[in-house]
């Protein structure tokens, strides 16, 4: 009965190619979306590299927007663009469901060449055998997969997340660091020639204004500085000047924190 179909191989072949990545890609991307959502279940602690993607990216939104506004706007962009290599899973999605078409069409294609050469409707039976029999397995496997489900799953698990702890976490981080560091210091750097003054605003908001050349002349900088380095001539008795006994409030005294706050801040 099924003797047809070994007289026709490139048609067979052809059926059966296109029927198995049907159901490959299907299973597949089940896979996946199944493997994210276990992920999310526990965000904090990920090893999934596009949900590692996903918490970064929102964020950078809410520090750069001050806020997210539409959290769910949000996901359904990230899910539209997630993708396995060049192919996006919408792409893969569509595509398995061509190639069942395809592999359809190879069928109807047995078919007609059957009959072109005379073939009895019992001899080509086979072909339309194994298309019904490729489609009812595909919507089986379609069923069983449930690529919307999963992804209408995965979203209510990253929007919950995102909008429940994340954004909490985020806004509480910002206050912690302006607890620590203050208002943002800002400082004034002139050319040596023409600098006059130089202006740097504390942790307290405050700013101390002083000549550049009467500091210099009055308080020497915190550091191993002798006399020589201020052009007063070589003295062998000179001692070096320990940072410890610098008056910290010279306008060019910076703590140990400030520096910090503004390495991180420019760096």
């Amino acid at each position: 009965m099924f003797q047809i179909l070994w007289e026709e191989p490139i048609i067979t072949v052809a059926i059966l190619v296109f029927w198995g990545i049907s159901l490959f890609v299907r299973i597949l991307l089940g896979s996946l979306y199944r493997s994210m959502i276990k992920q999310s279940d526990n965000m904090a602690t990920t090893n999934n590299r596009l949900l590692k993607q996903c918490k970064l990216k929102f964020a950078n939104c809410y520090q750069l927007n001050s806020g997210v506004s539409n959290i769910p706007v949000f996901v359904d962009k990230f899910l539209n663009r997630l993708t396995l290599g060049p192919f996006s899973f919408e792409t893969l999605y569509h595509l398995s469901g061509q190639s069942m078409l395809l592999s359809v069409i190879f069928s109807g294609v047995g078919v007609v060449r059957a009959i072109l050469r005379g073939r009895t409707l019992g001899e080509i039976l086979p072909f339309y055998i194994v298309s019904f029999l490729g489609l009812y397995l595909y919507f089986s496997v379609s069923s069983l997969v449930d690529l919307k489900g999963k992804k209408r799953i995965l979203k209510v698990n990253l929007v919950d997340y995102l909008e429940n702890h994340l954004s909490a976490r985020i806004g509480v981080t910002e206050q912690d660091m302006k607890m620590l560091y203050g208002r943002k210091r800002s400082l004034e750097l002139l050319p040596i020639g023409t600098r006059s003054t130089v202006v740097v605003e504390n942790a307290t908001g405050k700013t101390v204004e002083n000549a550049a050349e009467k500091a210099a002349a009055e308080k020497p900088v915190a550091g191993k500085i002798t006399a020589e380095a201020f052009g007063e001539g070589s003295d062998e008795s000179a001692q070096p000047v320990s940072a410890q006994s610098v008056d910290q409030a010279s306008p060019f005294y910076i703590s140990e924190e400030e520096l910090e706050a503004l390495i991180k801040e420019f760096c």
